[in-house]
């Protein structure tokens, strides 16, 4: 809201009258780094405004004289002075905002890590190399101010980042350029189930120390291995077609997603690359996901970086999972910018029943929750030295589901809905609720 004045002429002098405006301004704020975003509501924080006052002669900026100071409410001075009241923006407000809900997120110190071999061969690291980062906030406060300004509902985040400490006492690892950080991924799992954080945490295990050869494919299924109960996973919800049921390995969507977020960002050629079926929060925001099914569903990308890649993974106490690619960086700059929504559906009213033999006969059980539809764009942009820049796209459509369950029913009664000599929904079955 601003203060514009109207001038009237009288005897001589001038009156002032504050007539209010209101301005257009976003009703919030999107805050982008890579893929991470951070939605600020503006009506939620009133303090961003602050009153201010600008005098005026002739129609240039000045200081006035100290007698106008004292006037009352409607002015009254000399022709030629004119006084604008409005309402700012407030530099120290919006910084104080952005630092207590962004920075305390997305800040972090740089780490230490120390890489060596043991006599089997295998890699050890001593500590973690997070790279540190550390968000510009007088500079994300005037992005702000000026989004706010221009109706503009988005602000990329100017963070500074800094590698951290890193000593490779393996020969071989550094003839492989095993040198720095190029990229990671990260992703967060909180609330989920037990069985499920367990199967994370030995899928994040997998990859730890796997080194990836300078411009191969690296592939998610064929360095994770055999996903059953003997590699040490638990029974979890997992996406079956268009149900959601228990199965060995449930939650590993969550480790291959942080795997390819990484190397997405930072603009190696993804060679295959699967959205869920429906939006899960788990991977928000939407459209950074990378399903896998071993061994029909796949995450591959090429690493075309100058040397060999080493990931470090681990999960932290604050439920994040992350793959930090060690190796060498080159020149090329790499943007994501999304997600574009649209195509928003409702989720379909009503139950959605299918029969299995998995369970009791009669029992029922509950096989997916209900889902808005929706798809989903990102961009990125990559620019190599000597080769321009090129723009590609991500696509993810999301289908609307129904709450679903599943009936318990014979073998021969499975035979025979299948071969439609029963209805697809015969009263007569038994349901356990």
């Amino acid at each position: 809201m601003r203060r514009f004045l109207f001038t009237f002429l009288f005897a001589g002098v001038i009156t002032i009258l504050p007539i209010e405006r209101t301005e257009a301004a976003p009703s919030a704020v999107t805050f982008t780094y890579g893929h991470h975003l951070f939605t600020i509501p503006v009506g939620a924080h009133p303090e961003w405004r602050q009153a201010t006052e600008r005098w005026f002669y002739r129609g240039i900026e000045a200081i006035p004289p100290a007698r106008f100071l004292s006037c009352g409410k409607n002015t009254i001075v000399e022709d030629g002075w004119t006084k604008e009241r409005s309402a700012d923006w407030n530099s120290e407000a919006i910084i104080a905002t952005i630092d207590q809900v962004i920075g305390s997120v997305l800040d972090r110190d740089a780490g230490s890590v120390i890489i060596n071999r043991s006599v089997s061969g295998s890699i050890l690291f001593d500590g973690k190399g997070l790279t540190g980062r550390a968000i510009n906030l007088p500079l994300a406060a005037e992005l702000t101010k000026t989004a706010l300004e221009n109706d503009v509902g988005t602000v990329n985040l100017p963070v500074t980042e800094a590698q951290p400490k890193i000593t490779v006492n393996d020969q071989e690892l550094q003839k492989l350029g095993i040198k720095e950080v190029v990229t990671i991924g990260e992703s967060v799992f909180a609330k989920s189930p037990v069985n499920r954080r367990h199967n994370i945490g030995v899928g994040v295990a997998r990859f730890n120390g796997h080194l990836i050869p300078q411009g191969s494919v690296f592939s998610f299924d064929e360095t994770l291995g055999p996903v059953n109960e003997k590699t040490g996973y638990r029974k979890e919800l997992v996406i079956q077609g268009d149900t959601t049921i228990p199965d060995y390995g449930g939650g590993l969507c969550q480790v291959s997603t942080t795997a390819f977020r990484g190397p997405w960002e930072y603009g190696m050629p993804i060679v295959q690359r699967k959205n869920h079926s429906y939006a899960v929060s788990y991977y928000s925001p939407q459209g950074t996901d990378a399903t896998v099914y071993p061994p029909n569903v796949d995450m591959k990308f090429r690493n075309d970086t100058p040397g060999a890649l080493l990931m470090q993974t681990f999960i932290d106490d604050r439920s994040r999972a992350f793959f930090i690619y060690y190796g060498t960086r080159d020149k090329r700059t790499s943007e994501v910018f999304g997600p574009y929504i649209t195509e928003r559906k409702d989720a379909p009213s009503g139950e959605k029943i299918s029969y299995t033999t998995d369970i009791p006969v009669g029992e029922k059980r509950k096989a997916g929750e209900a889902h808005d539809g929706m798809k989903a764009m990102w961009y990125r942009t990559i620019s190599k030295e000597g080769s321009g820049a090129t723009i590609e796209h991500f696509f993810s459509a999301y289908e609307a589901r129904p709450l679903t369950f599943q009936v318990g029913v014979t073998p021969e009664d499975m035979a025979r809905l299948t071969s439609g000599a029963l209805s697809d929904s015969p009263s007569w079955l038994p349901v356990k609720q």
